[in-house]
């Protein structure tokens, strides 16, 4: 019920302000997003939840809301702020350590333009992350379910961050001050600044490159471990119909707060998109992610975990606002690691479907 009187409130406040600004150039767009699944996983997990690594998407045999939301956007010359309020499973996994409101806060934040020269601003609030090429948004990314990588990495972010973008738009670059990884409130205890860069340089509209960190001491102070992470990703649109997005994430973990030695992932993913006509688009990708000493996945077995996924989707898309997508999805893993029935097994098999409508 809170959540319904907080969208009311958004709704009304917006409109307010869109009245009130009738002397300005400032422009007020109200959004919304909802995205509907249903994926079968051949495990068959009692408790219908997926393995613990995966965050969207990851009910097991029931239709349910991924992630919906409604936004108020306003922008002028000078300022701009995003306001979008949220529900579903991504909400419930993904937020499940924010107190209060705080699950359902999807984006809040406020910049200002610091000079009328340049592409300048200081933003401050809660965004969407820095890290990586697949967002929360289902719609906007190539194929229906996230990777490993972009599960395991923050979906969004709070703090202040600095942007620039040069005067012919080919290159932005961005410094981060944040609240920690993925957190929207600071870990008790935790006083210790984090923060990030990223850079994404855009050449011609045909391809982009992008790199991104972060650096941030993760626990209480008392006992404080410092994690350094970096995202590369490049998105090359080789023709019209065809293009290619390649990555490789690499991250470093001190073991203790003691001992200044560190543990590492790596995790390389590649995927490939094929527009077939107006209305229909085809979309694989092959991913590897090692994370032999659990900073992230933890398995408890010898090898940790090493895990291979592929995937395989189509896309239908009616009208340019809404998209229904179906996929085919397998994890390998070194170890055995997934759980089928009484005993464990080295793989985990999907099949996911979706409509996601934009309005």
């Amino acid at each position: 019920m809170k959540v319904f009187i907080l969208i009311f409130l958004l709704v009304s406040t917006a409109i307010t302000v869109q009245a009130q600004d009738t002397t300005s150039t400032g422009k007020l767009t109200i959004s919304g997003y909802a995205e509907l699944y249903y994926s079968y996983d051949f495990n068959k997990p009692v408790d219908h939840n997926r393995p613990p690594f995966v965050y969207s998407y990851n009910r097991h045999n029931e239709v349910n809301l991924n992630l919906g939301f409604i936004k108020a956007a306003y922008t002028n010359n000078n300022i701009r702020a995003n306001l979008a309020l949220m529900a579903g499973t991504y909400t419930n996994a993904n937020l499940a350590a924010e107190p209060g409101v705080l699950k359902n806060v999807f984006e809040a934040n406020a910049g200002i333009k610091l000079t009328k020269k340049a592409d300048l601003w200081l933003d401050a609030g809660i965004f969407s992350s820095h890290i990586g090429f697949e967002s929360a948004v289902g719609k906007d990314c190539w194929v229906l379910t996230r990777g490993i990588v972009s599960d395991n990495t923050p979906y969004y972010e709070a703090g202040a961050k600095l942007t620039y973008t040069t005067p012919d738009g080919k290159l932005t670059a961005t410094g981060l001050y944040l609240n920690g990884w993925q957190r929207i409130q600071r870990i008790d205890g935790n006083n210790k600044p984090a923060g990030g860069l990223q850079l994404t340089w855009k050449p011609s509209s045909n391809f982009t490159f992008n790199y991104s960190n972060y650096l941030g001491s993760e626990g209480p102070d008392s006992v404080g471990v410092r994690r350094f992470y970096n995202n590369f990703y490049a998105i090359v649109q080789v023709t019209n119909k065809f293009g290619v997005t390649a990555g490789i994430d690499y991250g470093t973990q001190q073991i203790s707060k003691e001992n200044h030695k560190t543990n590492h992932i790596v995790s390389p993913v590649a995927i490939a998109r094929y527009q077939l006509a107006t209305k229909w688009a085809v979309a694989g990708r092959v991913e590897y992610y090692q994370d032999k000493n659990g900073i992230f996945v933890s398995t408890g077995t010898p090898n940790g975990f090493k895990t291979t996924g592929y995937s395989l989707n189509l896309d239908y898309i009616p009208f340019p606002n809404a998209v229904i997508r179906i996929e085919g999805k397998t994890y390998s893993s070194k170890d055995k690691i997934f759980i089928k029935g009484d005993n464990l097994t080295t793989n985990s098999p999907l099949l996911t479907t979706s409509l996601a409508v934009s309005f």
